[in-house]
């Protein structure tokens, strides 16, 4: 096992992902999603309409972590370094791997793999899942930004923890 792998939920692996994961990646990350668009009334909501390029080029510019189970990919998690700070992204759970801890193991193997002062990510303020995970792994929420009548942004961050 490399320092990129790590075994987690009943023997889910998680590691990096390689540009061939790009579309399987997708599908998880549009699988992930619905509940979302369908949350917010939205269902061209970003992660929707991302093309497998684009999945590709973040799997080869920045940090993408996959969880695999039995060969399939279950989730997946994006970090990408802006000075000393991680902005994570698309952290993802197949729906029917969703409720084992595997988002929670993405998000800890991502504190692991990159080293930032801290890390920020944002949700909508109607994921209260999300919001919890997050609050659970040391995330503070610093600010909110309205975009829509239906939608506002709650942005968080994680501090190195010394």
């Amino acid at each position: 096992m490399t320092s990129t792998e790590w075994t987690e939920p009943a023997g889910t692996l998680i590691g990096r992902a390689e540009p061939a994961d790009a579309g399987e990646i997708l599908t998880v990350q549009r699988a992930a999603y619905v509940g979302e668009a369908q949350l917010y009334g939205d269902p061209f909501i970003p992660p929707l309409v991302e093309s497998a390029e684009q999945v590709r080029r973040a799997v080869q510019t920045g940090t993408v972590l996959v969880a695999r189970s039995r060969g399939r990919i279950v989730g997946a998690v994006r970090g990408r370094l802006s000075g000393t700070t991680c902005l994570v992204g698309r952290l993802v759970v197949a729906p029917d791997a969703q409720g084992r801890g595997i988002g929670g193991a993405l998000l800890s193997a991502l504190h692991d793999e990159i080293a930032a002062a801290a890390f920020d990510l944002f949700t909508g303020h109607l994921s209260e899942g999300n919001l919890r995970l997050y609050r659970r792994h040391g995330y503070r929420e610093t600010r909110r930004e309205r975009m829509s009548d239906h939608l506002t942004l709650v942005h968080m961050r994680r501090e190195l923890q010394v």
